[in-house]
């Protein structure tokens, strides 16, 4: 299969310009897209068919759900049921935007791989304007989890799509760098008080001055997780990832005892490390490039840097403790 990029300006809505992704769609294809968090990997979510393609692209495990994308509030209550005051407060107060709700699913509307098999969906109107578009045009909900392999850092440029998914999806429309770079916030409203089952730019102190007392998650296991990103070991490039205290001194130790052993140590951290052999920024714009930089060097071992505060960067954090599966560097 011969992948094909387009180049999409974001400023300019054309029906000729989304067409062709359109009807690709509409014939249950896979396409890929920007959104403002990171590049999606869609299909139109009520096609079984089309979803297991999306599975198959990735390489994901079929027990994992994938997130709905619809362009708009008045869409999405077409699709949900047992919808709260609070949900409808979080919908008012951050789509479209990097939050995805977990709420009852109407029944028989969703493919079962979508939902896998459970009775919720996670859903979102994401606010990237090339993501708005294909939804307005489409006319129908997109399930569409990040567009990599899956466990690898999630792409953010529609050439680290390319560099995934080349030979095995159609269609890559090119937006541009994604603005926030980590996904989407995901909040289950099924409980009370509402739970964060992942963290992302929208955050626990925001998702609170709207609707009050919200709970985070720790990670589920043994269970079927209701969101993405709760069971398996994610974001990870070749090298492994180790944390460690952001702490110069303690980090240039680290670095001098990795040299010792005659192996290369890439660094991601806020701060220059001119020691190590690689250095990279850490933030959330910057993540998952740094951690795909990475798998383009020669490097035995890399470093993360972490705040000890563990409220500070939680959703950083949360994606930098599943690329390392939870290991630190000692």
């Amino acid at each position: 299969m011969e992948t094909k990029t387009i180049l999409v300006d974001k400023d300019v809505n054309k029906e000729e310009t989304y067409s062709q992704a359109v009807e690709m769609l509409k014939n249950g294809e896979i396409v890929a897209f920007p959104t403002e968090t990171v590049y999606g990997l869609g299909a139109v979510a009520t096609d079984t068919e089309a979803v297991d393609k999306i599975f198959k692209a990735k390489g994901r495990p079929a027990d994992n759900p994938l997130i709905v994308h619809v362009d708009s509030k008045e869409t999405a209550l077409n699709y949900v049921s047992n919808v709260t005051q609070k949900a409808e407060k979080c919908m008012d107060a951050f789509w479209p935007g990097a939050l995805t709700l977990i709420l009852k699913a109407k029944p028989d509307l969703f493919a079962d791989n979508v939902t896998a098999g459970l009775e919720t969906v996670g859903i979102r109107v994401p606010s990237h304007p090339v993501a708005l578009n294909l939804l307005r045009q489409l006319k129908m909900p997109l399930a569409a989890p990040s567009a990599n392999t899956s466990g690898k850092p999630s792409p953010t440029l529609a050439e680290h799509v390319y560099h995934d998914m080349n030979g095995k999806i159609p269609l890559v429309l090119d937006g541009g760098a994604t603005a926030i770079g980590i996904e989407s916030t995901v909040l289950d409203m099924t409980c009370e008080p509402p739970c964060i089952l992942r963290p992302g730019n929208v955050t626990k102190e925001q998702l609170e001055e709207v609707i009050g007392v919200v709970r985070l998650s720790t990670d589920i296991q043994g269970n079927a997780p209701k969101s993405p990103g709760m069971k398996y070991m994610h974001y990870a490039p070749e090298a492994p990832v180790y944390l460690i205290e952001e702490d110069v001194r303690l980090i240039e130790m680290a670095i001098d005892h990795v040299h010792n052993e005659g192996k290369k140590v890439a660094v991601l951290s806020h701060h220059e490390f001119p020691s190590a052999d690689f250095d990279f920024p850490l933030s959330a714009a910057t993540l998952y490039g740094s951690l795909r930089k990475c798998d383009m060097i020669d490097v035995n071992i890399i470093l993360a840097a972490v705040s000890a505060n563990k409220q500070k960067d939680v959703a950083i954090l949360n994606r930098l403790e599943k690329a390392a599966d939870h290991k630190w560097f000692s």
